[in-house]
């Protein structure tokens, strides 16, 4: 039996591209093995959202290729789509594809004896049309699983490789999402994330709406949460808003990408929003949801931002009532407006601006967290960690961890928190069944 393995770079999107990647080689008999474990295959799902991203998808083909130098090496995903040559160029690499022919992988395979220099298949990203399903359902894992619903974007944003990697905005029918929740419902799987490059765009070309979506799904029996993960903030509806408050299954938890909290920033990153809308949607969360967890993502040292628009940001994001902070780097990136514009900051001050928002994130998490001591919640038990503790989350993405003698794993245990386990992590018990 021929072993594989699997590595992934990026978002939870590439995540659920991978498993289901992985379902293909199981079905044709093979076994997946740890990375460094000796494999005959090996598989990596790359990301090139920054200059970092591919330089650790290089040094990660070389680090799994040292525990299986003989293995065929496979290399897709978003870098694979825009630097093809570059990686094809890396010794031990034997085949790169793009977007389009990463769940056709086996199409482009007779055997996987190694012969010369690698081969390359990619189209051009303009025609990237077809939606691959794909969710990331690993093996022993029933817990959260990460569920496709969305690929691509038409957002011209100038600093972003994205719809250069993955094409145009696109989703499958309502149908077809619904079916793929009800096949993880029969699997035992109890949390669904939904996952994609810009979800608040599912079915806009087709006259439908992602709240459509939502209603849909809401029926599915046997899942008992539903996660939206990252949202345009122009996109969520107060429709969808309401709809979340009143929903059973989804979850009081919202993930409002921001990237500058300046105005003048925002304009030059061509995003479809002002901090107005944005501070709109976040305050509206909030007051119909007071135990919502918001999350951001912010990047820092774009360029043209001065030391007096990243202290703007700095204060907007302090008057917010968000929970945490994905605080990033900007990181140059060829093809883009954003990499030869005027205002470049140097790297030292854009790292002092990451490291700031990093303490804020930290102090908005810890204020979050504490609000739960003492209160009784519901978490998702996904797996013991460490110190005989079992880890889970609430729906709001407050990580939990209770001591418990026996296997609770992918079960909804009624928690009260006593107190603080980490910096960023709750201590509980839990309560007997009613």
């Amino acid at each position: 039996m021929q072993k594989v393995t699997f590595h992934t770079l990026g978002c939870k999107l590439n995540f659920a591209e991978t498993s289901t990647l992985g379902r293909q080689f199981l079905d044709r008999g093979f076994r997946e093995v740890e990375n460094e474990s000796g494999a005959d295959v090996i598989v990596i799902n790359t990301c090139s959202v920054t200059e970092r991203a591919d330089q650790k998808a290089r040094q990660i083909i070389r680090h799994l290729q040292k525990f299986s130098p003989d293995a065929f090496t496979i290399v897709t995903g978003c870098y694979a789509q825009l630097d093809p040559e570059e990686i094809a160029a890396i010794p031990g690499v034997d085949l790169v594809l793009g977007s389009s022919e990463k769940f056709k992988l086996f199409d482009y395979i007779q055997s996987f004896d190694r012969s010369g220099a690698a081969k390359v298949f990619t189209s051009p990203v303009e025609d990237a049309h077809e939606f691959g399903g794909a969710f990331s359902l690993e093996v022993g894992n029933r817990t959260r699983v990460f569920l496709k619903i969305q690929d691509g974007c038409d957002y011209v944003c100038t600093y972003c490789t994205i719809p250069k990697a993955r094409g145009e905005s696109r989703s499958p029918s309502i149908e077809f999402v619904v079916n793929q929740a009800r096949e993880l419902a029969e699997k035992g799987i109890k949390e669904i994330v939904l996952a994609g490059v810009n979800i608040g765009d599912f079915g806009r070309k087709d006259g439908l709406t992602f709240l459509d979506l939502c209603r849909q799904l809401d029926s599915v029996d046997g899942i008992e949460r539903i996660r939206i993960s990252s949202i345009e903030p122009n996109l969520i509806t107060d429709e969808v808003i309401h709809f979340v408050a009143e929903s059973k299954q989804f979850c009081h938890h919202f993930h409002l990408p921001l990237q500058s909290g300046s105005d003048t920033v925002l304009k030059r990153m061509k995003r479809r929003y002002l901090t107005d809308i944005y501070r709109d949607r976040v305050e509206k969360i909030h007051s119909i949801l007071p135990d919502a967890g918001i999350g951001a993502d912010v990047i820092v040292g774009f360029p043209g931002e001065t030391d007096e628009l990243f202290d703007e940001t700095a204060s907007f994001i302090t008057s917010l009532p968000l929970t945490y902070l994905h605080a990033f780097t900007f990181s140059e990136r060829e093809n883009t407006p954003a990499f030869d514009m005027d205002g470049q900051v140097p790297q030292h001050i854009r790292k002092k601006r990451n490291a700031h928002l990093r303490i804020l994130s930290r102090k908005k998490e810890h204020e979050f967290l504490e609000s739960y001591i003492g209160k009784e919640v519901d978490v998702l038990i996904e797996g013991e960690i460490q110190d005989g503790l079992s880890f889970g989350y609430t729906g709001t993405y407050a990580r939990i961890g209770v001591p418990t003698g026996k296997n609770l794993v992918n079960t909804i245990q009624k928690i009260k928190i006593t107190g603080w386990f980490s910096d960023n992590e709750l201590r509980g018990e839990i309560l007997p069944s009613e």
